[in-house]
């Protein structure tokens, strides 16, 4: 079966230094997957700058892998094109190498913030019940949790899911998934937007588990409320904005695997630029995983899909450290 050597993701520990993330953000984009997922279909990767190959990325993979529509498609209800049992093998070595497939134990065993993020409703559940369990087995450490969601409306099929049923938003199967997950009654305290919901629209809820951490769910209002509901960035702004967060600080960030390196990228853009503080990115282990993954969790299309959102995450991110070093 075909393989390559695994590449890491940019590194990020407190009292954050961006000098050598661009480097990073480089091995990244121009490792020995990228280029043979490039040469798949039928480009090759060019002798560039770094901001300049990550331009010639992102038109690339716009061009081959974005099956969203920009964006306009959920990525549950994206029609997956067909692919030869080849692509299929070389689309998961990649993207095995690239970090999108196998979920990392915690590289530390104490925490400032352990951060949830929100998603379809399945990922909802999964992730906050992996969170919990980290929590409850004495894997990790953290006096503080939250659960980052968002006020995108669920589907049908997502409120058939277990505890799910009367769920109207992403941030009530966020709600959910902490209630069961670390034993929570009541809010002690709730805090929302007046009206109708809008993209401009935020909630707040804090839980105290008895002999654990704090625990809040969150959604975020949009930065952009007139074209968008608020994404990953403006989850982690919101939140950031709530608490005081230090250079020494440490956090973990769960997600899915497959979204680990345009999550991180978002995350040291958002917070460690800003605060200073160090983060470490992961995915849910699903052999812990109540709910099964979804059949199409993982499909071909699936891979290509995120290896372009760490591309336009690295790029932004890149954007943001060439502001920082001119600044």
């Amino acid at each position: 079966m075909l393989s390559f050597d695994a590449v890491a993701l940019p590194s990020c520990e407190p009292d954050f230094r961006p000098q050598a993330v661009a480097a990073e953000i480089h091995a990244w984009i121009s490792s020995e997957p990228m280029r043979a997922l490039v040469g798949e279909y039928g480009g090759t990767l060019p002798p560039a700058s770094v901001g300049d190959l990550l331009a010639w990325l992102d038109a690339f993979s716009d061009e081959h892998w974005d099956f969203r529509k920009h964006g306009k498609v959920e990525r549950d209800q994206v029609k997956a094109p067909s692919f030869l049992p080849d692509r299929i093998d070389l689309i998961r070595a990649a993207a095995t190498a690239l970090r999108l497939v196998h979920p990392d134990r915690p590289p530390h065993t104490t925490y400032d913030h352990l951060l949830v993020l929100g998603g379809l409703g399945r990922a909802c559940l999964q992730r906050t019940e992996y969170a919990a369990h980290l929590v409850r087995d004495n894997i990790v450490a953290v006096s503080e949790v939250a659960a980052l969601g968002s006020f995108r409306p669920l589907t049908e099929t997502e409120t058939t899911l277990p505890g799910l049923a009367g769920s109207r938003y992403e941030v009530d199967a966020m709600d959910v998934g902490v209630r069961i997950g670390f034993g929570l009654d009541e809010p002690v305290r709730s805090e929302s937007s007046d009206g109708a919901v809008t993209h401009q629209s935020w909630q707040t809820r804090t839980y105290r588990a008895v002999d654990g951490p704090e625990v809040h769910v969150l959604a975020a209002p949009s930065s952009e409320p007139e074209s968008r509901r608020a994404n990953t960035p403006d989850t982690y702004e919101f939140w950031a904005r709530r608490f005081s967060l230090r250079s020494t600080d440490r956090i973990l960030v769960i997600t899915s695997s497959i979204y680990v390196p345009f999550q991180h990228s978002d995350a040291i853009r958002m917070l460690a630029m800003r605060y200073g503080c160090g983060i470490d990115t992961i995915g849910f282990d699903p052999m812990n995983a109540t709910i099964p993954m979804a059949a199409e969790a993982t499909s071909p299309d699936r891979y290509l899909q995120e290896i372009r959102s760490g591309i336009l995450s690295m790029r932004r991110l890149h954007h943001a450290l060439a502001g920082s070093i001119a600044a």
